[in-house]
């Protein structure tokens, strides 16, 4: 079965990009990032949420075939994440919402496919990844956003699309909607517990990409009409530890930093960003630093 392409390529050289881009799964993290982006730029963009159309319903594939215009730009982040569920029902569900986006391309001319998945496609083996690490998933969530994956593509390359992948590691910053353990909950639990929780001594290191890095990769993207898959990361890799410490200090509340007992083994996750220097060489990427700071003030003032 074939695959997306290992790195991206790019079909529009100048910035120009497409009269509209659709943004589906609206009131998401990343979906507001990015349409607050687009907007801000001068573009045409349509944001539908699960309120307005449920991608999950048998007919929601001609009702969003209707909502679309041929030419656009159409940029798939709808989507049950773990907080939702873990079980097969959801996988389901997911699944069906992908069958919905694949019969609207076919229904219309589009001008470019993008689908937000996740690293987890890669599973918990490799400790660097790059976008030639083999998609191994090992829970229900990974094997969801790798089976969608594979019938989007399918269905933009039967279409004629040009498809790409953004695979994100883990995104934090203002507008969270998801809690996950990490720089937003760290925050939260600082700001507003006085405490926060790590699991063991948080030996692990993980990389951390801010929201705004990513709002700002795929309007790249959505630029140049770029095909193929990119992993959306920093570069950085830091302890959990260690962001529970600088968060302690940027809380400005001396908050308590206490340990959990550990629910698995020690695992270490770090990106090569080669591909992604490559194909976006002026973007330079928001210090950790500097991400936790705006987060921390934004959350404070909230």
């Amino acid at each position: 079965m074939a695959e997306a392409a290992a790195t991206l390529t790019h079909g529009r050289a100048g910035p120009e990009g497409p009269s509209r881009v659709v943004i589906l799964g609206a009131r998401g993290f990343i979906a507001g990032a990015l349409a607050r982006r687009l907007a801000s730029e001068g573009q045409e963009v349509l944001a539908v949420s699960s309120g307005a159309l449920d991608l999950a319903d048998p007919e929601s594939g001609r009702r969003l075939a209707e909502l679309l215009r041929d030419g656009d730009a159409v940029v798939a982040t709808a989507a049950l994440t773990p907080e939702r569920g873990r079980d097969t029902a959801t996988l389901i569900r997911n699944l069906r919402m992908a069958e919905s986006i694949a019969a609207a391309i076919a229904a219309r001319s589009l001008g470019h496919v993008i689908y937000f998945s996740s690293d987890s496609v890669y599973g918990g083996a490799a400790s660097v990844i790059s976008e030639a690490t083999p998609a191994a998933p090992a829970d229900l969530y990974g094997l969801m956003h790798r089976a969608r994956e594979i019938a989007l593509k399918e269905a933009s390359d039967r279409a004629k699309v040009p498809f790409c992948i953004l695979r994100p590691c883990a995104v934090y910053g203002p507008g969270d909607t998801h809690n996950s353990y990490g720089p937003n909950r760290f925050i939260r639990e600082a700001l507003k517990g006085g405490r926060i929780q790590v699991f063991g001594l948080g030996e692990e290191t993980r990389d951390h990409v801010f929201i705004d890095d990513v709002a700002d990769l795929t309007t790249r993207v959505i630029r140049q009409a770029s095909a193929g898959v990119l992993n959306l990361a920093s570069g950085e890799t830091v302890s959990f530890g260690d962001l529970a410490r600088r968060i302690a200090k940027l809380s400005g509340g001396n908050p308590a930093i206490e340990s959990l007992e550990r629910r698995g083994p020690v695992t270490h996750r770090a990106f090569d960003t080669a591909a992604l220097r490559a194909a976006f060489p002026s973007f330079k990427p928001t210090p950790l630093d500097t991400g936790l700071r705006t987060t921390v003030a934004v959350c404070r003032s909230s």
